[in-house]
């Protein structure tokens, strides 16, 4: 899994472009969702297409995850499975409308955009998702917006298939997710952060950081997404700027103490 993962989220009509920009630029993950609402995976898949075509990257050298979205997460109008099948015919379709959208045979994970609303229906999609992995489907699996550890135990212990990937908000309402995160360093599951910028102005624009930006030469954004990947968190960027996606692979550039380290981590209080 690379150390930070281009997410295609609200770009719609410009996926495409946007995604082999990217590609193009050095980007090697790629984040999508089966969830016309929000993404346009079609596109997503065009982009990645248009890179193959072009030699520029093979899709073994690519890391692709998208996810199964479950029904409440949907416009009612854009659902791309059968809202009346059963949980795991849902996810069953799913995965297959990702796979005919991404032109792919495979995905390196299948995450679950967020708990269901038991732990039953939980476990029964989780199942679902497990017997991708068992045809080859999908490499391994992932949750996405769980901010409760105890479904995140509960899930860990249950499965057949660990989760590999925890992917969440990264901010302060959620006191950065810390008991998740030792929980993941314990257990082996990989930190995605999201929204990490956004939600976070008050950190890039704190004196820590823009003492390091002038020590580095680096951008807020810069050192913020460094800090994390030193922490071992795996950011997304959904940038739709060409610089940004330059300055975004350009974190590991530059290497930051660990005292400075500590001292943005102070920072996540």
């Amino acid at each position: 899994m690379p150390r930070i993962i281009y997410g295609t989220a609200w770009k719609q009509e410009k996926s495409a472009a946007l995604v082999e920009t990217a590609i193009r630029a050095g980007f090697r993950g790629i984040d999508t969702a089966c969830q016309p609402k929000h993404y346009h995976e079609v596109g997503v898949g065009d982009g990645i297409a248009a890179c193959s075509q072009a030699g520029i990257v093979a899709r073994e050298d690519l890391y692709l995850q998208t996810k199964f979205t479950p029904l409440g997460g949907h416009d009612p109008q854009k659902i791309p499975y059968d809202p009346n099948a059963s949980l795991s015919d849902q996810v069953a379709q799913s995965i297959r409308c990702s796979l005919k959208n991404l032109q792919t045979s495979y995905l390196d994970c299948l995450v679950l955009h967020s708990p269901l609303a038991n732990r039953q229906q939980l476990l029964e999609v989780w199942q679902a998702m497990e017997r991708a992995c068992d045809d080859g489907v999908a490499k391994q699996l992932g949750i996405s917006n769980c901010y409760d550890l105890a479904t995140l135990t509960f899930l860990f212990d249950a499965a057949a298939v660990k989760p590999a990937v925890l992917q969440n908000r990264f901010y302060a309402d959620t006191h950065y997710d810390r008991s998740l995160r030792d929980f993941c360093r314990q257990h082996g599951i990989i930190y995605q952060s999201f929204w990490t910028l956004t939600a976070n102005p008050g950190v890039l624009a704190d004196k820590i950081v823009k003492s390091l930006t002038v020590k580095y030469g680096r951008s807020s954004a810069q050192v913020f997404f460094r800090f994390l990947t030193q922490i071992g968190v795996i950011p997304l960027t959904g940038t739709t700027s060409e610089q940004h996606i330059r300055e975004d692979l350009a974190i590991f550039e530059f290497e930051l103490t660990d005292e400075e380290c500590r001292s943005i981590e102070g920072l996540l209080q």
